[in-house]
Formats: structure tokens, sequence, C-alpha cells
């Protein structure tokens, strides 16, 4: 049934939502990330046992942890050929991201259909008993209960679930992309809309991934055998739209002023390694557009709260929080003509920022959106397959992280 990891510091997660609990987690990881990641990574040993894994994603999805700071820690404890696996796993987030950014029209579309479904289906008594955990299926019905009350499941699971979802319980895979949102720590608009998309056989075309009794048996060490309960022959779906051609990545914005304002939003909140020198008269932290008292959405509340209590302390100012209809007025109140905030990709987040800017237009207020060096480096690599941006990962690691 697996080692003894009784007194293993990776054993349980703490799910601290802020920065010092996911440099904690990386720091005890680190020993595990070249060739026991390797060997070990496809295992679930279930919610209690996670020394297998990195358990990270919580923190790197809204940047209280880097993907540079992680890779570059990790390759200070290993090689590339033994740390190749995790950091692999590292750079998929950034594909996802910057497959869409160039085709957000995939995600207009799902969520216009998410929206349609939620009526149609809402009162289905399959989908009520899925999302419940009571489709007899032990293994799934386990996964719902670990995914209400943790809010996160090991990578393998989210296949297998969302395979069960699609194929064995033919319930639309855009309501299991929103009940994943709902309760994932780490779901961010890229990675849950494109995973779900792609074990559905529509990210690449006619490839979809199936949940088998077998794999599912092996992977969790015999703690589940679906043997019987699974649809193990179903065809992928298909859409009736064509492939969407990719545009062109957009880049971020430029300073011009030498005071302004400094706005945290829920992808990226680490502005202490932002880079740009202007003195920052305020800071404020616009609200996560994740709402409820789920795990996910108590994650996301503390986190803004780190990242503004951090920014206040790194930058001597003082901080707010505030809707996206509060920060013109507080943008006045400043007195300061440009407001400095991170890049979001294509999501909730971007579409704020979007009224915002709009919102600003009329006082002369300027948005200014900081783009990643990272993400500038990685993004026109994602324009196809993930497996063309994998043949460059040697080279785009090689340079400063």
């Amino acid at each position: 049934m697996g080692a003894d990891t009784s007194g293993c510091p990776l054993a349980g997660v703490d799910w601290t939502p802020t920065r010092a609990a996911g440099l904690a987690r990386l720091e005890a990881f680190l020993p595990h990330a070249g060739r026991d990641y390797a060997r070990d990574r496809n295992i679930d040993r279930g919610p209690s046992d996670r020394a297998n894994v990195s358990a990270l994603s919580p923190w790197i999805r809204r940047r209280l942890i880097t993907e540079e700071e992680v890779i570059a820690a990790v390759l200070k404890h290993h090689s590339f050929a033994a740390a190749e696996k995790f950091i692999q796993e590292v750079f998929w987030r950034s594909y996802w991201k910057g497959w869409l950014e160039t085709r957000p029209g995939v995600l207009v579309r799902f969520d216009a259909e998410q929206r349609a479904l939620r009526e149609t289906w809402a009162g289905h008594e399959g989908f009520r008993l899925a999302r419940d955990g009571r489709t007899g299926i032990a293994c799934f019905d386990a996964w719902v209960k670990e995914l209400i009350e943790v809010g996160w499941l090991h990578n393998h699971a989210r296949m297998w679930f969302a395979s069960i979802w699609i194929f064995t319980l033919r319930l639309p895979l855009q309501l299991g992309a929103a009940f994943f949102f709902e309760h994932l720590l780490d779901a961010d608009p890229a990675s849950n809309t494109l995973s779900w998309r792609w074990v559905a056989g529509l990210h690449t075309r006619g490839k979809h991934y199936l949940a088998r009794a077998t794999n599912i048996r092996e992977n969790t060490l015999g703690r589940f055998d679906p043997s019987g309960d699974l649809d193990e022959a179903a065809a992928p779906l298909s859409e009736d739209f064509g492939p969407p051609t990719p545009a062109a990545v957009t880049a971020g914005g430029s300073l011009s002023a030498k005071r302004v304002g400094l706005l945290l939003h829920e992808e990226d909140l680490h502005p202490e390694s932002w880079a740009f020198t202007a003195d920052v008269a305020g800071c404020a932290a616009l609200a996560s557009p994740v709402g409820g008292d789920t795990p996910a959405a108590r994650f996301s509340r503390g986190a803004l709260e780190d990242g503004l209590a951090r920014t206040e302390a790194h930058f001597a100012t003082a901080g707010v929080s505030h809707d996206a209809g509060g920060i013109a007025g507080w943008a006045r109140r400043l007195g300061v003509d440009e407001i400095v905030t991170a890049y979001a990709p294509a999501g909730s987040s971007a579409r704020l920022l979007d009224k915002l800017q709009a919102d600003l237009a009329p006082s002369g207020v300027r948005l200014v959106r900081l783009q990643r060096g990272f993400d500038a480096r990685v993004w026109p690599h994602a324009k196809a397959g993930f497996f063309k941006l994998r043949e460059k990962i040697p080279a785009l690691i090689a340079g400063p992280l």
C-alpha cells in the first residue's frame, strides 16, 4: 500500500494561502523533485499522503511563488535530466495560458455554453448525483468528497474524474469544468478549460483520455478498482467549430510616470519581483471574482490578503481592497496618472482589467499591465501542441530565470 510516510513533512499539505507557506512546501519538496518525482508522480496515494508530488500548484497559480524561482530552486538541487519531468509540469500551466492567450474566443464560447447548460441541466438527476458524490462509482465519489472538502486532487485523479464525468456518466464537459473551477484551489481559466477539452478529445482532435479500471487500480495502489463501472470504449467528442487560428501574443505595456498606484489581482501576487522603478503612492487588491465559502474561495481571499500585506511592507505604503468599481476613485485620491498591475492572461481577471481600463479613461488615468519576461519568452511557443514547447524548454531555461 505504499511507503510509510509517518513524520514526512510532505505527506500532508499545509494549504495556508501565503507566500511563506508556498516557499516552505517548495523547500521540503526540493530533494524529491528529481528522479523520485519522475518515478512516483503518477501514483495517487490519497489526500493524507502527497509526499510523491509537489502540490505547489495553488501557490504557482497565483504567483505567490513564481515559475522562475521554482525552476531555479529545483536546478540547484538536480540536473536538468533528473528534474526534467517536474520542470515539464511547471511549463504545462504556462503552455495552457499561452495557447489560450492567442485563441480567447475558445474561452468566450466555452463560458457561454457553460452558462446555457447550467439552466438546462439544473434539475438533471445524474448531474445532481455526480455533484453530490453519489454515483455509486466508489473512486469518483471519493474524489468528489476530496474536491469539496480539500479543494485539490492528484493530477492523475483529475484526468480519471473528467473522463468518467464525460464518457461514463455522459455529463457535459462544460459543467464538469465549472465544478472543478468552483472547488479547485489551483484552477485557472486556461488550465481548467483546456484540460477538460483535452480529456474530451477536442484540444487534440480525435485524441481523448479514457479512464481505465486497471490504470486506476494500479495507480491508487489498490485503493479503488472500478472494474465494470466504466465505459472504456467511448469515442472522443467532436464539435462543429473549426480549429481556431492563433493570433499574435499580446505584449504588456510600459510605465511613463514616476509615481504610480499599484494594483494586485489574483493572477500574480508577487509584485516584489515586478520590474519597474516608479515610486508607489499606494497599493490596492482587486477583489477575487471567486465567491462563496469553498476552500478555493477562501484560498483566493487569503492569497490576496497576503499579497497586499507583503506589498505594503515592501513598498512602505498603505493598501486597500476594492472591487473594480472602486479603483477609479482610489486612483483619484492618490493623485496618480498611472496604475501599474500585472498582465492577466485570458479569463475573468483580464475582463475585470479591461472594464477598469474603460472606467479610468475619462479621468485620464492609464492602466499599465506589465508582462513578465517568463511569459513573453514561453507563450510564443504555445501555438500548437505541448510537445512543440517541450522541445524548447532546455533553451528557455538556459538564460536567466
